[in-house]
């Protein structure tokens, strides 16, 4: 008997970006929805720039770079385009007419991901409610660019059967996820408002994609979280433990990575998962030191916060991947230097780290040890025993260093948070 095996074809994509000034970083976010398309199983056989004051309204590119775009497709036998921004349904149905290819943009890609990459029920609901989103508004663009038949980008994921549905069944539908997705946030609510009531302190893991925080996770709490070089490699929140010394620790949670021209309502989506950095007592940014785009990517995650409205948090910042510098800087025959020396480094703390070498991880522990000190005040006292109640709220709101029983009552030496010391 002879078996077949059926293989999804591979997409042949050419990126298509528009540089609005001289200054404009368009190549390097070409790099990166590259990177974005090759996380997609996607080839990049070619790549086109179009200098402009503006975006053209109706075919994205000017009429010039459309011939020559068209040209290129038939040179490199490409199967598709994606466009570096946000395509509207006009520009999405004329780029089909003229290119006779499937057209996509940088949305549709990342949600292509996103579909992939959610394993929680929670990040499934928020990937279907963004694509039924990006869909319901270019209904009338997409023609037979989004077509089930075609498979590949922007048609796999839990929103794929949602592509032949019209208007009222789209809506119908997104209501329906968004009651899912407040019946989870209520849940969130409820461990979050619980959390409050324990001593325990939250630290965020946030940062650009692929900066590194699922291994540093790992790597302090054997958390046994994916990570790759993909971008996008785990989307679902994960907390766990992370001992700081006897009797102290703090929960360590990560969150999903940002990325620039990450659109509004994909942050929108995953409001209540990046939020989980917005109620953390704490925020360790990780970056990668070895990206030469290390600063802008910063700052990308610097205005995903604000919009987040994370303020006035203690900050420690982890300039990852030292082993993969110090290689590129031994090829390169150069020093080992400080740390960068950059005009805007919003952190009270700075630390070098490996996640592969472990370098900086016991630094970190110290930084977050005091961080949490600072909210906390020194006792030593004698507490007879009719006050023994007081010591228990000791060991249940602060840290206990030394107890001893002796004639007068209960000997502690602890560390209490500010609001609970009137009480003590």
């Amino acid at each position: 008997m002879t078996g077949y095996e059926i293989k999804e074809q591979e997409e042949r994509v050419i990126l298509v970006g528009i540089a609005l000034s001289e200054n404009d970083l368009t190549d390097e976010s070409l790099d990166e929805l590259a990177e974005l398309a090759r996380t997609a199983k996607a080839a990049v056989v070619g790549r086109l720039v179009q200098g402009r004051e503006k975006i053209h309204p109706t075919t994205y590119v000017g009429k010039g770079k459309l011939a020559e775009l068209k040209e290129l497709i038939w040179e490199r036998e490409a199967t598709g385009i994606i466009c570096d921004d946000e395509l509207s349904s006009v520009q999405l149905k004329n780029l089909e007419q003229e290119l006779d290819c499937k057209i996509m943009d940088r949305t549709l890609l990342i949600l292509d991901i996103f579909a992939v990459r959610a394993m929680s029920g929670e990040g499934k609901i928020q990937v279907e409610l963004a694509q039924l989103k990006y869909r319901a508004s270019r209904l009338t663009g997409l023609g037979a660019s989004l077509s089930r038949l075609g498979g590949g980008i922007g048609t796999r994921g839990p929103g794929e059967k949602k592509l032949e549905m019209d208007r009222r069944l789209i809506r119908e539908r997104i209501s329906h996820l968004k009651a899912e997705l407040k019946d989870v946030e209520r849940h969130r609510e409820l461990i979050r408002s619980r959390r409050e009531d324990t001593p325990g302190k939250v630290a965020a893991l946030v940062g650009y994609t692929s900066a590194g925080k699922s291994s540093i996770h790992n790597a302090l709490t054997n958390a046994g979280i994916m990570e790759d070089e993909m971008l996008f490699s785990t989307l679902d929140t994960t907390t766990r433990v992370l001992p700081l010394e006897e009797n102290r620790e703090i929960f360590l949670t990560d969150t999903v990575g940002f990325i620039r021209k990450l659109p509004h309502h994909l942050v929108e989506a995953f409001k209540s998962t990046l939020e989980e950095a917005k109620y953390a007592d704490v925020i360790i940014h990780v970056v990668d030191a070895s990206n030469p785009q290390m600063e802008v990517q910063m700052h990308v995650v610097y205005e995903t916060l604000r919009q987040l409205g994370v303020e006035g948090k203690p900050i420690v910042t982890l300039f990852n991947k030292q082993d993969v510098l110090a290689a590129r800087k031994a090829e390169e025959g150069a020093a080992d230097e400080a740390l960068p020396v950059m005009r805007d480094v919003r952190a009270d703390y700075t630390i070098k780290t490996s996640a592969k070498t472990g370098q900086g991880l016991d630094e970190l522990k110290e930084a977050l040890l005091e961080i949490l000190r600072r909210d906390q005040i020194l006792i030593e006292r004698t507490y007879p025993f009719a006050e023994a109640g007081k010591v228990q709220r000791i060991r249940k709101s602060g840290q206990l260093l030394e107890e001893e029983y002796v004639e007068e009552g209960v000997r502690v030496k602890a560390y209490v948070p500010k609001e609970i010391y009137g009480r003590l």
